[in-house]
């Protein structure tokens, strides 16, 4: 439910509700079929966010160009780094 109020979701939904008010009374233009293909990337990459991030959340891979990414390679760096920690004090 939280990934529903997240910023890239309600923006690229605000600008498809701008941009259908502003196209219902005007002819179909090339400017008007890219401005929609462009409200389209922008939908798709703000769900693309949203699933990388529960995937985060669950602890399942991440695809390297997603912008999470990053934050998975930390955790699983501090991971390791504790579990190496672990490792030495039981070796003590």
């Amino acid at each position: 439910m939280n990934y529903l109020f997240g910023t890239g979701l309600i923006g690229a939904i605000t600008a498809g509700r701008t941009l259908l008010r502003g196209s219902r009374d005007e002819p179909l233009t090339w400017r008007a079929i890219l401005s929609w293909a462009s409200w389209g990337i922008t939908l798709a990459l703000a769900v693309g966010a949203i699933v990388d991030t529960r995937r985060l959340k669950q602890g399942k891979p991440i695809a390297h160009d997603s912008p999470v990414y990053a934050k998975q390679q930390k955790e699983q760096e501090k991971d390791a780094k504790q579990l190496n920690k672990e490792l030495k004090r039981k070796k003590r």
